[in-house]
């Protein structure tokens, strides 16, 4: 029983672990796993896209825009595929433990034969859950390929406050609290970079100030028909999955006085009929965690403003509106 608890509790904290990792959701494209070009706004690295449906492409690196700084996957840095648990040592341990305990239940060993093979089932249970301990102590220290230089691959773009909860989707909620670097608002809260392949017009620009708002105003009041609206259905599941952990957690994110300090464009490309546009926007806004039944604020600051520096993703079909198709968190230079 011990050991069918520790495997049990072991898979979970895996889980866990793995949503609660630092970095971006969603996809852009073609360039989903590509760095995308660093900004005024955004003038350091953004964490990568951990959280995507988008299949790996290791053909090689894709085309970019010239001179902007890139960590692309690779042959040289794309993490090998390691052989399956039961097609190498674990395998042969396994089996040699299954013969053995096989071998000793015919011949009567222990107290009697169904005992033997719960001997069997136990020993199998238990070096199961060691090694699984192993590989996750071994995985703790392994660090993904693609993750950009000075972040640590679980950091989340901006590091959360004492009590702050360890997961968030990268500034969609969670009661931050960082403190705010100085930074001077610009007369354009948004301005055309050097990548921008598909000319996005001043209208654009406008429509995804708006966004950002509307889609934060939306993930504060739960209203999941409007997020559907404003996000790509991807992009909408890893929201609705957050919305669902804080239902469960019996907490509720307050997002209010949203404002877009400064902006502007990293790239824009189409492929395939479809638009993409990524913006690097750092705003300002009142972001706290409250307890749904009682209203107290469990993390944040309800009484001053807090800073976020992201990467948001917008994607359109030809003739379709603008949605939000990824979200990536920006540590501060």
């Amino acid at each position: 029983m011990m050991a069918i608890g520790l495997t049990v509790a072991l898979s979970v904290v895996d889980v866990a672990e793995a949503r609660r990792s630092g970095g971006g959701f969603g996809s852009r494209g073609t360039r989903t796993f590509s760095q995308p070009p660093v900004t005024r706004t955004a003038p350091t690295n953004a964490a990568p896209i951990d959280r995507t449906m988008t299949p790996r492409q290791d053909a090689g690196p894709t085309t970019t825009n010239p001179g902007a700084a890139q960590t692309r996957p690779n042959g040289a840095n794309t993490p090998n595929a390691r052989p399956g648990f039961f097609s190498g040592f674990g395998g042969s341990l396994l089996g040699g433990l299954m013969v053995g305990g096989l071998i000793g239940m015919l011949m009567g060993g222990g107290f009697g034969g169904a005992a033997g093979f719960l001997g069997l089932i136990v020993q199998m249970l238990l070096i199961g859950g060691v090694i699984m301990l192993a590989m996750r102590f071994f995985g703790r220290n392994r660090q993904p390929a693609y993750a950009p230089s000075g972040m640590s691959p679980r950091s989340s773009a901006q590091s959360p406050s004492a009590g702050a909860p360890s997961f968030k989707i990268p500034s969609i909620g969670g009661g931050q609290a960082n403190a705010r670097p100085t930074v001077a608002p610009t007369s354009a809260p948004v301005t055309d970079g050097p990548a921008d392949e598909i000319g996005v017009g001043q209208p654009d620009l406008e429509q995804f100030e708006k966004m950002l708002k509307d889609v934060q105003a939306a993930y504060a009041a739960e209203d999941y028909g409007t997020l559907r609206r404003l996000t790509t259905p991807e992009a909408m599941s890893y929201l609705a999955e957050e919305l669902s952990d804080n239902a469960t957690s019996g907490v509720k994110n307050d997002v209010t006085d949203v404002h877009l300090v400064q902006g502007d464009v990293a790239e824009a490309w189409s492929e395939d009929g479809t638009d993409y546009a990524t913006v690097a926007m750092r705003y300002e806004s009142i972001d706290v965690m409250r307890d749904r039944s009682t209203g107290r604020v469990v993390s944040g600051d309800p009484d001053n403003l807090t800073e976020a520096v992201e990467l948001w993703t917008f994607v359109r079909k030809a003739g379709g509106e603008w949605q939000v198709s990824a979200i990536q968190g920006v540590g501060h230079a």
